[in-house]
């Protein structure tokens, strides 16, 4: 629990004016009750056990709250749109970053082989095509989510688009391996700029309530959606036409976004403006900790990379554990140092490292990390089972993937409708549970022959309910727990811990399925050898690895009611005197301020939150 603490900060959310207030001049304005008040609050925070949604602050003595408790939950709710529907719609059309991002991964993924004999890469070298993308991006979400906040998320996501637009037209007309693997890895960085933005310019830009809901969840629908459509481009280009095409239909798609990003992303809020740029030392606060910077992007890469060329080279080879070790020594400095800038007060860290003191915010990272794993290594070995166990083609394999995208468009409609109004332990469990019990369907000895109607189309589906239902609860989570000028680092943190586990998820149960092929085969795991079509022994490989997966799903599915046993709604918006707490952040999630019920006079220097009207 964090010690409860006194801050001043502006306040960053949206609150309707009260007759004789002056009216905001946007939804994240605000009024004034008097012109000699000032717009700081004083917020004294701290936990509650017994604090849920739907409490209520009365004060007899303050008309003001009395005002805002009479209003229906529908006002309270469900602020208006800060633009026209149009402009919305097209924000969040093209800040589902994770479409484009998943898509540009997939493409790929689907045409290796062509890839490798076009530029003569060995077989074994094959996966730094899609690794180069996959570390870059791990490793530097974090720098720019920083970086982002401080000079701005607009020009950020609108650089890295640009950049990674240039990239991708340049990458298919490379003629080596090295220099191929060299723009992976820079199309990597770029996104890397990308994603935590897109979360950050969602967060800032939609008040509490519905459109919100809209927002993050048309975002978590971006993933399964991307993944879907890779696999149509890549399947269809690579059958009818050149691979080049593969990288020019990208390249088309992301300049697309970055001219819509120029057109339609607007500047950043009043409050958030305010609250980058007031109080303390401006220089210090509004610059990059480099040391940091260094130190955490190192620590990653190191780590993703033994942990990628572990399973390559085999886990015994020596420098593979001694590269975990120093990697996860640099990592432990990284928090040693954002610590000591933390209590110093001096230069800002990249990442406030009391937010993992709060465990609810920590067990929301954890389920992030693992409830990635499990899903990312279900997509990844059932496209094993049909494309390397069942020899189907890279089309057919294409095929049985497009429930996820068309039910993955269903269940964001439907979350969005009810995040304002299920508890969110529930629709957690029940994603979670869906994506577990779709690992279990590959693991279990069903026949491989049975039709896939019976039972992988159900999978399927299973899979995408619990994506799109985890994923925009998590995000919207940290979203609405950290204050406005955070918003990116924010979003670079939940992927980064996506990214963590994707890493670490795979390579168990990469170890896992070589070792089991192995012992069925009567090798060393050394000579396990690759999959082969209708063999047992892969077969087997790829069910112990789903076994694997399943208990990943199960194990983030204990963590959910312990973190969210409070029954909150994180898709309600919360009532006025609500929206605080002792870091800024929008709901009060993380740090709940203590609502006192009784009545109570509200003097000038109490603790009490100071409601904005």
């Amino acid at each position: 629990m964090i010690e409860a603490e006194r801050v001043s900060v502006p306040s960053p959310t949206w609150a309707p004016p009260t007759s004789g207030d002056a009216a905001p001049s946007s939804p994240y304005g605000q009024g004034n009750r008097g012109k000699n008040e000032s717009n700081d609050h004083q917020i004294e925070s701290g936990s509650n056990p017994n604090h849920s949604w739907n409490t209520r602050a009365s004060s007899g003595d303050n008309s003001d709250t009395d005002d805002a408790i009479n209003k229906t939950d529908d006002e309270q709710q469900q602020p208006p749109l800060p633009f026209s529907k149009a402009r919305c719609i097209a924000l969040l059309t093209h800040t589902t970053s994770p479409f484009e991002q998943t898509l540009s991964l997939q493409t790929v993924v689907i045409i290796l082989p062509t890839i490798g004999e076009a530029l003569s890469i060995p077989e074994s070298r094959l996966q730094w095509i899609v690794s180069s993308y996959s570390l870059a991006f791990g490793c530097f979400l974090l720098l720019w989510g920083r970086i982002a906040d401080i000079y701005g998320k607009r020009l950020i996501f609108i650089a890295g688009s640009v950049w990674v637009t240039v990239i991708i037209a340049v990458t298919p007309f490379l003629p080596n391996e090295i220099a191929f693997d060299l723009f992976r890895a820079l199309h990597g960085l770029g996104a890397a700029a990308n994603v935590p933005t897109a979360i950050g310019i969602l967060g800032v830009t939609f008040a509490p309530g519905r459109a919100k809901n809209y927002a993050f969840s048309t975002y978590a629908a971006g993933a399964p959606l991307g993944s879907v459509f890779g696999n149509i481009v890549s399947g269809l280009i690579a059958e009818y036409a050149s691979w080049k095409w593969v990288f020019g239909a990208s390249a088309i798609m992301a300049g697309a976004i970055s001219v819509l990003g120029i057109i339609v992303i607007p500047p950043p809020p009043p409050a958030v403006t305010r609250a980058l740029e007031g109080g303390g030392d401006r220089k210090s606060a509004a610059s990059v900790d480099w040391i940091g910077a260094f130190l955490v992007t190192v620590g990653l890469l190191l780590l993703l990379f033994a942990l990628t060329e572990g399973n390559v080279v085999g886990w015994s080879t020596p420098w593979v554990s001694a590269l975990i070790v120093v990697s996860l020594l640099i990592v432990a400095a990284f928090v040693f140092w954002q610590r000591h800038l933390e209590k110093s007060g001096g230069r800002a860290p990249l990442v406030k490292v009391s937010l993992f003191g709060n465990l609810r915010f920590s067990a929301v990272m954890l389920i992030m990390c693992v409830f990635f794993a499990s899903f990312n290594n279900y997509l990844i070995f059932a496209t094993y089972f049909f494309q390397n166990y069942q020899g189907l083609s890279p089309l057919q394999t294409m095929l049985r993937f497009i429930p996820t995208g068309i039910g993955g468009c269903i269940v964001a409609a439907v979350v969005a409708r009810i995040l304002d109004r299920v508890p969110t332990v529930f629709i957690l469990l029940c994603g979670n549970l869906s994506v577990s019990v779709a690992c279990l369907l590959f693991a279990v000895p069903i026949p491989p022959s049975t039709s896939y109607f019976a039972w992988a189309l159900w999978a399927m589906l299973l899979s995408v309910i619990g994506a799109d239902t985890t994923w925009p609860s998590l995000t919207l989570f940290t979203s609405r727990s950290l204050p406005p000028e955070d918003q990116a680092v924010g979003g670079a943190l939940i992927n980064a811990a996506g990214q963590l586990g994707r890493a670490v998820g795979l390579a168990i149960s990469t170890a896992t399925q070589t070792a089991v092929m192995a012992s069925a085969r009567g090798v060393p795991v050394e000579h396990a050898g690759g999959m082969e079509a209708w063999d047992p022994p892969t077969l087997r490989g790829i069910r112990a690895a789903n076994w694997v997966n399943f208990g990943l799903g199960v194990a983030s599915l204990v963590i959910v009611p312990f973190a969210f046993r409070s029954m909150e709604i994180v898709g309600r918006a919360a009532p006025p005197s609500e929206k605080s707490n002792a870091d800024g952040g929008e709901e009060g999630i993380m740090h709940e301020t203590k609502v006192n019920e009784q009545k109570r006079p509200e003097p000038a220097d109490s603790g009490d939150v100071r409601l904005q009207q």
